[in-house]
């Protein structure tokens, strides 16, 4: 699977389980976003800087949040021996780990497709430290990526996540950005 590279700036609009609009900014080994949304009762602004290795796996993040009980910020780092901590606790729940997931966003899912030679049919498991909207508290994420399909435009996906019952049918672009993700948000560029 071939990947052009990302764009400077790309842009959702975040649907179904909430409303509301995540833009990102690409750099050399650097993705730069920021989401605000409402989901339910619960709005929010949640921003991330992710620093990564030349192989696509994350070393760094900052995250920060806006919400009705204020702002919050924390940084989750990621040794080369695969170790994390949070604001400088060592997490080993997070060990096997090579890429962040934020719920609030589309844009991580493409870690694991710019890191990762899938091979159409074949399974990947993919945990991931997950970093949640409304108070950044951070888990696990047990989920799995098959490559359905391939070809120059679009790569489609089998997504599943056992951390939370939850599959679908991801869609991404040449660059590996996700165009659809079901429920959560579309590209608009």
């Amino acid at each position: 699977m071939e990947l052009r590279a990302l764009p400077a700036a790309a842009s959702w609009t975040h649907r179904g389980v909430r409303a509301g609009f995540e833009v990102l900014f690409a750099e050399a080994a650097r993705l730069r976003g920021r989401t605000s949304a409402r989901e339910g009762e619960a709005t929010w602004y949640v921003g991330y800087d992710i620093a990564l290795g030349a192989d696509w796996t994350t070393t760094s993040v900052t995250a920060t949040n806006s919400t009705v009980t204020g702002d919050h910020e924390i940084t989750l780092t990621r040794s080369p021996t695969g170790s994390w901590t949070v604001d400088g606790v060592p997490r080993s729940d997070l060990d096997g780990c090579q890429d962040v997931d934020f719920e609030s966003s589309a844009v991580t899912n493409t870690l694991p497709v710019h890191r990762i030679a899938f091979v159409p049919g074949t399974t990947v498991d993919v945990p991931a430290a997950f970093v949640t909207a409304e108070d950044l508290s951070v888990l696990r994420l047990e989920q799995r990526y098959t490559l359905l399909s391939s070809d120059e435009d679009l790569h489609v996906f089998h997504y599943e996540s056992a951390t939370f019952d939850f599959e679908c049918r991801l869609t991404f672009d040449a660059a590996g950005l996700v165009v659809d993700y079901p429920g959560i948000a579309v590209r608009d560029r």
